[in-house]
């Protein structure tokens, strides 16, 4: 399209202390008609006949994502807990489920689509289902989205507490320690939870593999297994006077886990916590010692990592999480097991990092 620039081009007679070609106002609108250009010429986004197009049409989908406890892809009555802070994906879209499971994707188009788990979104050890087919615009219930772990026939829902007298409640006011704390958080967020405790009190954790893999399975039949197991190890003079390394702690533990996953219950090791500075700073160092090699072992055996030593520096105070009358200083009180609980809890049902190894894992 040809456009005549000529009649453009001489400035209008505005008062100005210069006028003509080559002048700063001349330059500008200059400037300003040449870019204007091409939409004249083009009509800019509207179509020939002058009018916008119409924005297409976009719609809500909703879903809710459950823990299918028996894997059989319905929701049953019986299945009560919902996941929450879960990628729901439709299309290009996406949201987060809140809390009671449902997650509602604005913006998807119409037509045909399916709806999907983000698994990075999931806990660890949560499978997700297959995508499920949807037609946009959206009628009926809500896209169910079940997801499943792979426990075998042990009980869902159903946590075991193993370990020493930290486990078993030592300090605390209640005498429970972090069973029932734990349990209220784990139930309020899911919706269902039991934490059994089984803490032996003075035991080290060659005693604990002992106990574990005595019997065949394990005899709750937990979907999960909480380990916090090593802190009596330090009383023995063999593990005081070598490296930690030469201690039998992570063979201990490497026998207790294996064991969990032989039962097909999903395992969760604990580092230590720190002893009461106040009291026995001196084991200190022994215990981050042990704590690296614990690390190592959770890596190794595709084991979840509550790293409830991190969790206690991180308050600062130290001596303020400690039962004050505790002469080893390494009991927590209630403030402590509050600690203890948060760890464990937010391990469990926060989103699976992507380097996790769950090689194990079927």
């Amino acid at each position: 399209m040809r456009v005549r620039l000529r009649a453009f081009i001489d400035p209008p007679p505005y008062p100005s202390p210069r006028r003509g070609r080559g002048t700063r106002l001349h330059d500008r609108l200059l400037a300003l008609i040449i870019l204007s250009l091409p939409l004249a010429a083009c009509g800019g986004s509207k179509n020939p006949d002058g009018h916008t197009p119409p924005t297409e049409p976009t719609y809500s989908v909703s879903a809710l994502v459950f823990y299918d406890e028996n894997g059989n892809g319905v929701m049953d009555a019986i299945e009560a807990v919902r996941l929450q802070q879960i990628d729901v994906v439709v299309g290009s879209v996406s949201a987060k489920s809140a809390a009671g499971g449902q997650a509602v994707v604005s913006g998807v188009r119409a037509g045909s689509q399916t709806v999907a788990i983000r698994t990075e979104s999931l806990p660890p050890f949560f499978v997700p289902t297959t995508p499920v087919p949807v037609q946009v615009p959206q009628a009926g219930d809500a896209v169910r989205l079940p997801v499943r772990l792979p426990i075998g026939d042990n009980e869902p829902n159903r946590y075991l507490a193993f370990g020493d007298s930290i486990t078993a409640g030592d300090g605390s006011s209640d005498g429970k320690g972090y069973v029932l704390k734990l349990q209220s958080r784990l139930a309020g967020y899911l919706g269902r939870a039991e934490v059994v405790p089984e803490g032996k009190s003075g035991s080290p954790s060659k005693d604990g593999a002992a106990r574990i893999t005595g019997a065949r399975g394990l005899r709750h039949k937990p979907a999960y297994t909480l380990v916090l197991y090593g802190t009596n190890d330090w009383n023995d003079q063999t593990c005081q006077l070598r490296p930690a390394a030469d201690c039998f702690t992570i063979d201990s533990l490497r026998d207790i886990v294996e064991h969990v996953k032989d039962a097909e219950s999903l395992p969760v090791l604990a580092t230590l916590p720190p002893a009461n500075p106040a009291v026995n700073d001196g084991r200190n160092q022994w215990n981050d010692q042990m704590n690296e090699l614990i690390k190592g072992l959770a890596k190794s055996e595709g084991a979840l990592l509550a790293d409830l030593n991190a969790a206690f520096k991180a308050k600062g105070n130290l001596p303020s999480l400690f039962d004050p009358l505790d002469v080893d200083g390494v009991h927590p009180n209630d403030a402590g097991y509050d600690v203890i609980a948060d760890a464990f809890f937010k391990t469990i049902t926060g989103a699976r990092s992507a380097s996790a190894s769950r090689r194990w894992l079927p």
